[in-house]
This record gives C-alpha cells, sequence and structure tokens, in this order.
C-alpha cells in the first residue's frame, strides 16, 4: 500500500457556482504508520477529541443511577438506549453543586459548576475552551457550537463571562460553514452562495478530478473508506436539499406565505431531527480535523422542550407534575428524559461509525454528557447526572460507575483536564475546589 510522506492535512478544492469549496480528507490509512495510531510521516499521534453535551431539567433519581458501582453496572431505565456503547459509558452519581454563599441561580448554577468550576460570577472559561486552548489552535474551528431548539444564545460554551460563544442553530449553516467558500472579498458589500446550488450539484461534483486521481493512487482500503465517506457526505446534501426543495402543488391544499428556513424548534421530535443532522455533520467535522472540540446544547436549562402539538414543558411537567406513587417518579418528566438521551444517542453512533486508524471516532473523542439539576423539581444541586463517552485515544478508562455522594462536581472536568495532559492538579473555586480526579478512569 502507497504512503504519502506528508506532514499535513489533505483537502481537496474545487469551484462551484463562482464559490471557493473544500472537501477535507479523513484520516486514511496511507497517511498512517502501519500500527494505524500514528501520522507515517512525523510519527504523530492521531489526535484526541473533546466534546460537551448538554440538556436542561436532570433526571428522577431513580431513573439513571445503576444500581452497582465498578465496572460491569448494568444501564437504568433512562439510559438502556446507550447499550450499544456501555462499554465507552462512565456514570457519576451522588455528585454535588456548592453555593458557597451564592445565590442559587435555578438552571444555572448547578451546569456552571460542571462547566466552569464555580457557581458564583467568576469569569473562568469553560472547559471546553480550556481543552480547545490546548489541543485544537491548529485546526480550522477551534470549537464548534450547535443548538438544536433555534435559539443560538442556548450555549454552554464561554471564554469569560462577558464572551459567549454562541451555537450555530442551522445544520444548513454548518454545513456552508464546513465546504462553503474559504474566502470572502472584504471589499464586497454582501456575499452568500446560494444554498439551493451547493445542494443540487454538490460539492462533490466540484472536486471530481481530484477525487478520481486520489482514488488511482491510494489503496483498496482506503478507497472503500472514501466512497464511504462520499456516500456519507451526499446523503447529509440530500436530507438538507429536502429542506430546500418546494413541494409538488396540491388541489387541496391553501398556500400560506412561505416559511422561513427551519432552524429547529422546541418540538422534541424536531428538535431530535436536527440533533442528528448535527451530530452527523460534527463526525464529519472531527474526522476531518476540522476542529477537535464540539459542543452540542439540546435545550436549554428550563427545557422549553414540548411534546409535538403540546404546550406544556418539560419544565412545567417538574415543577407542577405529581409524583406518580406507584412509579415514584413523574412519568411526563422522565418521558422527556428518555426522549433526551435517545437523541444524544445520535451523536456515539454517528462517531462510532467513522473509522479511523486502529479505531474509531469514538475511540478518540471524550464527550462530557450533563445536566445542571439532580431533581429539577426542586432545583437540587444534589445528585446532578454527569457521564463521559468515549476513550480520548485511550487515555480514558471505560465503563465505570462512580457513586460518590457529596462529592463535588469538579473531580469529572479534573479528570478530564488531565487526561488530556494538562499540568494541573487542582480545579475549581470555594468548596467545589478539588485536588482529586477519578485515578482510577486516568490510563
Amino acid at each position: 500500500m502507497m504512503r504519502f510522506n506528508t506532514t499535513r492535512r489533505g483537502a481537496l478544492k474545487g469551484m462551484l457556482a463562482g464559490s471557493a469549496v473544500t472537501v477535507a480528507l479523513p484520516f486514511l490509512d496511507c497517511f498512517l504508520n502501519e500500527n494505524g495510531n500514528a501520522l507515517a510521516a512525523t510519527g504523530a499521534p492521531l489526535p484526541n477529541r473533546f466534546g460537551t453535551w448538554f440538556w436542561g431539567c436532570g433526571m428522577s433519581p431513580g431513573q439513571w443511577e445503576p444500581k452497582t458501582e465498578g465496572k460491569g453496572f448494568e444501564l437504568s431505565n433512562n439510559l438502556k438506549v446507550l447499550e450499544p456503547y456501555r462499554e465507552y459509558v462512565s456514570v457519576f452519581s451522588g455528585l454535588k453543586a456548592f453555593l458557597d454563599g451564592n445565590p442559587l441561580r435555578p438552571h444555572v448554577s448547578g451546569i456552571q459548576s460542571i462547566m466552569i468550576g464555580a457557581t458564583g460570577k467568576e469569569p473562568d472559561p469553560s472547559i471546553d475552551v480550556i481543552i480547545a486552548d490546548a489541543i485544537g489552535s491548529s485546526t480550522r474551528f477551534r470549537s464548534i457550537e450547535v443548538a438544536t431548539t433555534g435559539y443560538a444564545s442556548h450555549t454552554q460554551s464561554r471564554r469569560s463571562s462577558s464572551v459567549i460563544n454562541n451555537s450555530e442553530i442551522s445544520p444548513l449553516a454548518l454545513y456552508k460553514r464546513l465546504f462553503g467558500p474559504e474566502f470572502q472579498d472584504p471589499n464586497a458589500a454582501d456575499f452568500s452562495p446560494d444554498p439551493r446550488v451547493m445542494m443540487r450539484k454538490s460539492v462533490l461534483s466540484a472536486i471530481k478530478e481530484q477525487r478520481d486521481r486520489l482514488n488511482g493512487i491510494v489503496g483498496a482500503t482506503d478507497r472503500a473508506r472514501l466512497d464511504e465517506y462520499y456516500t456519507s457526505l451526499r446523503q447529509i446534501e440530500q436530507e438538507l436539499e429536502l429542506q430546500l426543495t418546494k413541494p409538488a402543488p396540491l388541489d387541496a391544499c391553501t398556500v400560506l406565505a412561505e416559511p422561513a428556513e427551519v432552524l429547529g424548534g422546541t418540538d422534541i421530535e424536531v428538535a431530535t431531527a436536527n440533533h442528528k443532522l448535527f451530530a452527523r455533520l460534527m463526525a464529519h467535522a472531527i474526522a476531518c480535523d476540522q476542529t477537535r472540540v464540539i459542543n452540542v446544547s439540546f435545550s436549554d436549562g428550563p427545557s422549553s422542550l414540548r411534546k409535538s402539538g403540546k404546550p406544556t414543558t418539560h419544565h412545567i411537567y417538574t415543577h407542577e407534575e405529581q409524583i406518580d406513587e406507584e412509579l415514584g417518579y413523574q412519568p411526563g418528566a422522565v418521558f422527556f428524559e428518555r426522549k433526551n438521551m435517545e437523541a444524544y444517542s445520535a451523536l456515539p453512533a454517528a462517531l462510532s461509525s467513522i473509522k479511523e486508524g486502529d479505531g474509531t471516532l469514538l475511540d478518540r473523542t471524550l464527550m462530557l454528557v450533563a445536566s445542571e439539576h439532580g431533581l429539577a423539581k426542586h432545583h437540587s444541586l444534589e445528585n446532578i447526572p454527569v457521564f463521559l463517552v468515549g476513550g480520548a485515544g485511550g487515555r480514558i478508562k471505560t465503563g465505570y460507575h462512580f457513586a460518590r455522594q457529596g462529592d463535588p462536581t469538579t473531580r469529572v472536568g479534573l479528570t478530564i483536564q488531565q487526561a488530556f495532559g494538562l499540568p494541573v492538579s487542582g480545579w475549581g473555586h470555594g468548596s467545589l475546589h478539588t485536588t482529586r480526579p477519578f485515578t482510577e478512569l486516568l490510563a
């Protein structure tokens, strides 16, 4: 098999409707050493990646915590949808956010304890920014933030208390960022490529000659992987194209004003479908080393998600629905809790479907998955659900349940930073400051 002596990632470039387009390449076997775990030209290891995934209104006690500690635990009711990835999942129960005299900010204090190590108004960056500064400086996008419900302000990522990393709310817009023009004339008053043209012709058509040339010089395994990659990309394009295609007329249909592009919404099914598209796009961005850090806000803190055609939101269920005496929980709230995890499962599915070297993207990614409350009915800061998913390139062990009643949430953040090689021995403020990572997880 031919191996390329290159120290940087390749990319295929072309023109589409007068605009420059770029399709980056995944790490093909021809770029790697014989073991498939480092670049052939430099010996540098394949990169590790980090992500955060947030949902609002926590989880009902007893519905997510495994019954046994250590390895080999059984996933509980709310997490059963993650069974295909159980070996990659570590669960932390009993963790607590401490206020230290700060006022409780419902739907804020808990997640800030996890993301910035504080519950006050400290100006610290969120943990994703800390990791991105360490591993993302050489990529096209230091990080990518998305929100599925149509609000850019739904984000947990920040450089400081006054510099917030707003979310992308449209899969189409993210597609254009990843594959659209690299250069726009700074003297032009306004310029935007027509997404309809991009969808109809496909960026793949713009790089056909380079694709054919590359296929002629790589081995059979890489050709097969490229074919899978191109096919997946075209499927995403076709799904996005449907959002831009006018349907055939129906005699019984009354034509209303043309709606704006669908950017997501608070309908749980719309948000889930939006997230599935985002997940596949972000997996491609990671595979092509366009970014090494992603952040997903599936909902806002006071979750505005609702059932199709129903006005009652998840948030209202948590406060107004009675706990069913027979079930022992709020069934309406638990419906959303399980739907949240069902939606999340699309991300590890997308990452595990892409082979990279001797593993998959899920093997080389670590995701912090968390909410902001334990029992949202009481705005509890105790037993906040926190999970880690993915292998971080072997830097972290997986598949554990830690029940640590009353331990600070920051223990997880410190563990993450040390897993990525950051020279930190402690993290957090006040009672949240900890020098105790979960050493059992550190490889």
